[in-house]
């Protein structure tokens, strides 16, 4: 550990030394990338200067019992070496914890694709409802939402919503939403009070640039159409919706929200690239998953990962057994301890 950690605080001590220089201020991107990588450091180094002052106060409480001959000054230091002992273990485990590898995509802005699975209408009621819950997060986090494509279902809700969120650790933050999410609860079209199961699909990718996936023009099919449903006075009077084939694996993106048909192709591309990344990382997640016992983050986005329980409030992780019976405070957004659970079990294994 003290190698890595003397190696992030000469980078920090790097980082802070350019900071300062006013020539870095006069590239907004260098400037940009330079100060993520220093507010990532910085709760590493500060944590670690807060472990290495327990561990000083530590070895002196120590010395103050063997030293002194005073019963109450001695059973006042075993009480603070006691409480000291305690701090240095939890700080140890935060430092190792902090120096874990990030992954360089976490920093990433997420493009999140939520689809109705089985249950028809109902199905489409829960994806429109996990729509307004990753809504209503990015809302308490500051983020911004752009929606790439949206298609309503019949009864309300949608059969597919794909959306960017922009902020912070975005990606970092939603990747582990990826997979199957179920629904029990009694259908308000339900006339016998039964529970019905149904199901919505996650998908969370993170934003490709165009340096991460190379695609060439041959590889593609490019279809033009005219657009459905709302949209304004040129839908179905001008070819603006975009279908892009790639080829070499078969993705299909559509986009027809613009009226520009050169926007709706700038999205449809923007959407292949961040699927084609996503494609690379899930193989290479799951490479690193064969040997572990739990499956948070691979590439089995086929998994159902979560149970939501309306009957009796309930919601289940089921890769970490995290349960809350407060489903209704998760689906207005308040899914940060959920989040947070879930990025800890990560860095578990990965610490593993």
């Amino acid at each position: 550990m003290d190698d890595r950690l003397h190696e992030v605080e000469r980078r920090y001590q790097d980082l802070s030394d350019q900071l300062a220089d006013p020539a870095i201020h006069a590239d907004p991107k260098r400037l940009r990338d330079l100060s993520r990588e220093h507010a990532q450091l910085t709760q590493t180094v500060e944590t670690a200067a807060r472990l290495r002052r327990a561990e000083a106060d530590l070895a002196g409480a120590r010395g103050l019992v063997e030293e002194s001959d005073d019963p109450e000054m001695t059973a006042m230091a075993r009480a603070e070496v006691a409480e000291l002992e305690a701090e240095t273990e939890r700080l140890t485990a935060e430092v190792r914890r902090l120096l874990i590898p990030r992954d360089p995509l976490d920093d990433r802005d997420a493009v999140v694709e939520v689809r109705a699975g089985t249950g028809g209408d109902e199905a489409a009621l829960f994806a429109g409802e996990l729509f307004r819950m990753y809504q209503r997060y990015a809302d308490r986090r500051g983020w911004k939402i752009e929606v790439l494509s949206a298609s309503e279902g019949g009864s309300g809700g949608y059969k597919e919503a794909i959306f960017v969120v922009r902020g912070p650790n975005a990606y970092g933050d939603l990747r582990y939403e990826s997979g199957v999410h179920r629904v029990q609860r009694v259908p308000a079209t339900e006339n016998q009070g039964r529970i019905h199961t149904s199901a919505a699909t996650v998908a969370v990718l993170p934003e490709a640039e165009e340096v991460d996936v190379q695609i060439s023009a041959n590889e593609l099919k490019i279809d033009v159409y005219r657009s459905s449903g709302p949209g304004g006075q040129s839908v179905n009077t001008t070819d603006s919706a975009v279908r892009i084939t790639h080829l070499p694996t078969g993705l299909v993106v559509t986009c027809q929200d613009e009226k520009s048909q050169h926007k709706n192709k700038d999205k449809a591309m923007g959407v292949l690239r961040s699927r084609l990344l996503d494609m690379r990382v899930a193989e290479q997640e799951a490479e690193r998953a064969r040997d572990r016992k739990t499956q948070v983050g691979t590439g089995d986005r086929s998994a159902k990962i979560r149970t939501y329980n309306f009957p009796q409030s309930r919601v289940t992780d089921h890769r970490i057994g995290f349960t809350t019976h407060a489903l209704q405070q998760l689906l207005d957004g308040d899914v940060g301890e959920l989040v947070e659970n879930l990025k800890l079990a990560s860095q578990s294994e990965r610490a593993a």
